[in-house]
């Protein structure tokens, strides 16, 4: 098969299309036809040499595919209600960026209806993520405030969506005028120019001075103490990712008399069973609502998978809106 392989650590032109050997579904797996593959941080942190895939990971990039389901399981299949022929999207531990992908069948989820395999392809990283962090681990309720930093970034357009779709109200952080308008035009109801404005100011102005309910945060440095600052009373802050950095200084006395949890989680290293229990509730609470066209495919660009360097260059100028995808 064809593949994109990381020949070296280093910048987008370590990465090149190569020929790899077949992967083979092994038990409680799938083997999936690669239409498309979602381009997400990790795998330039893996590309960088930051963020090396787990033991017995594939040592290609990509986390999420979408397309047909060509041979597995046959029982793990039924379990799951897939057979061979139909179309999924999944999370896959490495191994994305390829002609042909092993999924554990427990992390497929099946292509929304109305949605191409481009399309689909978006979802399982980010979908993932934003129920994990966003409603388990932070647990925003219907009525509540969530604010995100990073309103434009994949994980950002399906956090808008999703919680609004559930019934919460949305603020964002962005870069510029075009995301804000972007964010908003998903569901966002303020959006707050990062560059320009405190978003600890703006976000008690937006709540007549309470603070927000959730904060989910992928930029982490100073971010987590400010972010202390604009949490209302009992409120929680989700932390995904460290792109500000690793170290802040919080008011402590802040989070004893706020209440406040901080809390933060890596999806990458969990457990398969942990994963499709993931998926159990995204299909059971989420794919109901893409149906029904509460949350809307956000593609920036999609790309033929030999201009994964390309892609991933894109991705750092963080120009784009939503997802980018590689194509096969």
């Amino acid at each position: 098969m064809k593949a994109i392989a990381i020949t070296r650590p280093g910048g987008p032109e370590v990465l090149e299309l190569a020929d790899r050997p077949d992967p083979v579904a092994g038990p409680g797996e799938c083997l999936i036809r690669v239409a498309a593959s979602g381009i997400n941080r990790p795998d330039v942190l893996q590309r960088k040499g930051a963020y090396p895939p787990p033991p017995g990971a594939s040592e290609l990039p990509g986390l999420e595919v979408a397309g047909e389901i060509v041979a597995g399981d046959a029982a793990a299949l039924a379990a799951h209600g897939f057979k061979l022929g139909d179309q999924v999207c999944a999370l896959v531990n490495g191994g994305g960026y390829a002609e042909l992908c092993t999924a554990p069948v427990g992390q497929c989820l099946p292509v929304p209806k109305g949605w191409t395999l481009t399309q689909a392809a978006t979802l399982p990283e980010t979908c993932f993520t934003v129920w994990a962090n966003v409603f388990d681990r932070a647990v925003l309720q219907a009525g509540e405030t969530l604010l995100i930093h990073g309103g434009s970034s994949g994980i950002g357009v399906t956090a808008i969506q999703m919680a609004k779709a559930l019934g919460a109200r949305v603020l964002v952080t962005v870069g510029g005028a075009d995301k804000a308008e972007a964010c908003k035009a998903l569901g966002a109801e303020v959006a707050i120019n990062y560059r320009e404005q405190d978003f600890v100011v703006e976000a008690k102005a937006a709540t007549d001075g309470r603070g927000v309910d959730v904060i989910l945060d992928m930029v982490a440095g100073d971010y987590i103490g400010r972010g202390v600052q604009a949490l209302a009373e009992d409120g929680r802050l989700a932390l995904i990712a460290v792109q500000g950095g690793v170290k802040s200084e919080i008011d402590a006395g802040l989070v004893l008399r706020k209440r406040l949890t901080i809390t933060g989680s890596t999806l990458r290293p969990r457990s398969a069973a942990f994963k499709a229990q993931l998926a159990r509730s995204l299909r059971g609470k989420v794919w109901p609502l893409i149906e029904a066209g509460h949350i809307k495919p956000v593609v920036y660009r999609e790309l033929p998978a030999a201009q994964a360097a390309e892609a991933h260059a894109l991705m750092e100028s963080n120009q784009h809106i939503g997802k980018i995808v590689l194509t096969w």
